[in-house]
């Protein structure tokens, strides 16, 4: 079904949507709950509103109804258990027939609830779970977010998208339209000797990249180079003082061979193999709460598939995997790599893994970027090579990075 009055746009990217909050009057009380930020990525992608309960054949309005246990039952105690159940494989019909990999649905609902849901008592208390049509969602492996999520990765003036490059990718910065720009050594942590290497400069760009605001940092220190990993980590917590919100790591790595090929790639998890961790010390004095963060999805499911969406519809050669982090500057002996291989890694580098565990602790939304110039193990890698392979994808890297700005 399509909603009259909104326009989806032409992108090929897409997305599942809770029709209730495209405002859609679908809901029990034959309302609706329109979310601005759903509404705004709907008219930028292919959206497919779904509603699992009218699907189901319930009316509007009806009774409430909550997750018990297994069933779905209305307040005065009718079982519509049924009713969702067949709503929710009609509505997972449609969604096959997308091919969407995104579903946007309402939050705490007994159809959409991922995660959480009401607990049957009408009385606001929540109980771990999905619903009913989340439920099949996730079996099909599609990537599931409520509104929220949605909304926390909007960004504006006050919350805009930041971008750390690595080797080589820190052209991008001439594509924002600057209205300030700051010295990597008036950021408070970053040391105050520090030199960019080839391929980095240390001055932020604050602006916008086709109308989205952004904060861009060309650059970054290393551990291999001596810094300590509190200073690794300056520029995220720099980003974070202004209000951004979601944050894009992009880093230049060797790609494993068997599980990778050189080219651009979105990082889907890591394995720290550099033996420190920027939360070790006093997390109190860098405003964290605490110093224990939960790693799993370190890096946003949602960006990630947005970023995927975006490279199919654009056509850019965009693999994913898991990214292993390393001090460096050498690099890895034969027997590493394979022991790599054998860990699932498909990337691997010598930054990036101490930012995103600081960007986690401070609740930053993060996705990974890699630019691999060169298949690790193999042959002899210079630092020449990993520029000359960055400029090789630039165009790419710029489209991808471009076309991710455009849908948040």
């Amino acid at each position: 079904m399509l909603l009259p009055g909104l326009c989806f746009g032409d992108e090929h990217v897409d997305v599942v949507v809770s029709a209730c909050l495209l405002g859609e009057s679908c809901r029990y009380d034959g309302g609706s709950k329109p979310c601005a930020a759903v509404r705004l990525l709907s008219g930028k992608v292919s959206a497919h509103p779904i509603c699992p309960e009218t699907a189901g054949g319930l009316p509007v309005p009806r009774p409430p109804a909550e997750r018990v246990g297994s069933r779905v039952l209305m307040r005065d105690g009718t079982d519509v258990t049924d009713a969702f159940v067949s709503g929710a494989h009609a509505c997972i019909e449609m969604t096959r027939t997308s091919g969407a990999a995104l579903a946007i649905l309402k939050a705490r609902s007994p159809s959409c609830g991922i995660g959480s849901v009401y607990d049957g008592t009408y009385s606001g208390r929540l109980v771990r779970g999905n619903g009913v049509f989340a439920e099949l969602l996730e079996k099909e492996g599609v990537c599931m977010v409520t509104e929220e999520v949605v909304e926390s990765c909007r960004p504006s003036v006050e919350h805009p998208v930041a971008i750390v490059l690595g080797t080589g990718l820190g052209h991008l910065r001439s594509l924002v339209h600057p209205v300030r720009r700051i010295d990597y050594h008036d950021i408070d942590g970053f040391p105050v000797d520090a030199r960019p290497i080839e391929g980095h400069s240390f001055e932020v760009t604050i602006g916008t990249v086709d109308d989205v605001p952004v904060v861009v940092y060309p650059g970054r220190i290393h551990l291999y180079q001596g810094y300590s990993a509190s200073e690794v980590v300056a520029l995220v917590r720099h980003a974070h003082r202004l209000g951004c919100r979601d944050i894009i790591f992009a880093c230049a790595t060797g790609a494993i061979p068997g599980n990778a090929h050189t080219g651009l790639g979105i990082l889907t998890d890591q394995i720290n193999l550099t033996g420190v961790n920027p939360l070790v010390g006093d997390s109190s004095q860098r405003g964290l709460e605490t110093p224990f963060v939960n790693m799993n999805e370190a890096y946003s499911p949602y960006l990630r598939t947005l970023a995927r969406g975006v490279a199919d519809d654009l056509g850019i050669a965009v693999e994913e995997g898991v990214y292993a982090g390393v001090v460096g500057p050498s690099s890895e002996t034969p027997a590493e790599v394979r022991m790599l291989a054998g860990m699932g890694v498909s990337y691997v580098g010598m930054s990036t893994v101490c930012e995103v565990i600081e960007a986690q602790a401070l609740g930053m939304n993060v996705l990974g970027l890699t630019m691999a110039a060169n298949y690790s193990g193999e042959g002899a890698v210079s630092h020449e090579a990993v520029l000359e392979g960055a400029q090789r994808h630039a165009d790419d890297f710029e489209s991808l990075v471009r076309g991710i700005l455009r849908l948040l």
